[in-house]
């Protein structure tokens, strides 16, 4: 399974500098764990560091440019930080598998004399096989959509920008390789014709790259919840679908792919999900006579079942989210923000434990990272696996991890429930 061990965002928002786990010149750092928290009061940034990983998403999938409009962000100066002039900046850094030679991926955006965003700068380096220590060799470097790629799986170049500011073009020159040697063969001069796209995007669809494919595959497969109960009672036109898209418009048709495909496994799922939503003893699905599907609850002291138009917001959020880590071929990344609106507070814990035993289960599973405001969904979680976001007097925010207080440490561990020391203001800055 893919997983994010860390990751950083400069000069978006209020997250002027806000790094979460272990980066590739970080690496004393604890990595980040299989199921990540964010907690924090309302304004501190919740919702910004969310939408980062959403952000990143859509430029990949349509481009800068229309990532900054998208989702109501307004364009790159709604984003920039106020008061910064240089560029958005992410870096992740990433393993496919544990025991996968560790890559990290910089993204640098900023706007032109017109006002419009591009990329800057992107990089895609990862220390050569046996190299422990030093740094990574970049196998991908573009700056203003220009710059070198290495074939294969194993070469790369090794940059120390610490010795100046760095200069592809002299960089590039400086080579002179010959046509004829072996290390030429695996390097390639590019040039993007879109400096609004993402190398990635463009690179990662050729077979000979396949570390940047295997990286573009990762953050497509991305989930990002913006589930609303209204979008799941719509009446979706009859057709299996075989994943739950991010509004849960098509709970219906996954619903119906997984009567169809996985009869059996499917009934053992709704048997397992109507044992955690109160009141629910089978779920199914009806298609009415124009092609539309229905979406039924059988309450167990009714006889006939409810549609999921006559559902609580909160039934359907947990059935949802039970739904969707079931899938057959899960997200590698799932992020889902305040799963805890609308539902009964003591289901939160047992969320909470699905979320985890999802994320640190069965091969293949997903990374789950998660917004809350909620304490008793954070008694369900260890020090370890919650982060604290708090805004400064300067208005930008700041973020810690829970297990960084040997208070909090001990303290949990003579019993006493995260959560709770939360809601006591344990976790509050001292």
């Amino acid at each position: 399974m893919a997983k994010i061990e860390g990751f950083r965002v400069k000069n978006f928002r209020t997250l002027k500098d806000v790094t979460l786990g272990r980066l590739w010149n970080l690496q004393s750092s604890v990595p980040l764990t299989p199921m990540t928290a964010v907690i924090g009061k309302n304004g501190v940034g919740k919702s910004t560091l969310f939408d980062a990983f959403g952000f990143l998403a859509d430029c990949l999938k349509a481009g800068v440019e229309e990532a900054c409009d998208a989702r109501g962000r307004g364009g790159f100066q709604r984003i920039l930080s106020q008061g910064q002039s240089d560029p958005i900046e992410f870096e992740i850094y990433y393993k496919e598998d544990g025991n996968a030679r560790p890559i990290t991926y910089e993204l640098a955006i900023d706007q032109d004399a017109s006002g419009r965003p591009f990329v800057l700068k992107e990089r895609l380096r990862q220390r050569r096989k046996g190299q422990k220590h030093g740094w990574p060799f970049s196998f991908l470097v573009l700056n203003n959509g220009k710059g070198v790629v290495w074939k294969g799986e194993q070469e790369g170049q090794k940059i120390d920008e610490t010795s100046g500011d760095f200069d592809l073009s002299k960089w590039i020159e400086s080579l002179k390789l010959n046509e004829t040697s072996e290390e030429s063969k695996e390097i390639e001069v590019v040039e993007l014709e879109d400096r609004r796209k993402l190398g990635i995007a463009t690179l990662g669809s050729l077979k000979q790259h396949p570390r940047i494919s295997a990286f573009r595959q990762f953050i497509e497969g991305w989930y990002l919840s913006y589930f609303t109960p209204d979008a799941a009672r719509s009446l979706p036109l009859a057709g299996p679908q075989k994943h739950l898209n991010i509004h849960g418009d098509n709970l219906g048709n996954v619903v119906q792919f997984m009567e169809r495909e996985h009869p059996k496994r499917f009934q053992q799922i709704l048997n397992r999900i109507a044992d955690k939503i109160p009141g629910i003893n089978k779920i199914d699905s009806e298609k009415t006579n124009d092609g539309r599907l229905l979406l039924r609850f059988n309450d167990k002291g009714f006889k006939d079942p409810f549609y999921a138009q006559q559902m609580s917001d909160g039934t359907l959020k947990v059935f949802a989210y039970l739904l969707l880590l079931e899938d057959p071929v899960p997200p590698p990344f799932l992020c889902i923000e305040e799963p805890e609106n609308g539902l009964y507070h003591k289901l939160l814990e047992t969320l909470a434990r699905e979320f985890r035993e999802h994320a640190t289960g069965r091969k293949g599973s997903s990374q789950v990272f998660i917004t809350t405001h909620q304490p008793y969904f954070v008694d369900a979680l260890e020090p370890e696996e919650v982060w604290i976001l708090e805004k400064e007097s300067n208005g930008f925010s700041t973020i810690r991890r829970a297990s960084d207080s040997d208070l909090v440490n001990n303290m949990v561990r003579e019993g006493l429930p995260l959560g709770g020391l939360w809601y006591s203001d344990y976790l509050d800055a001292r």
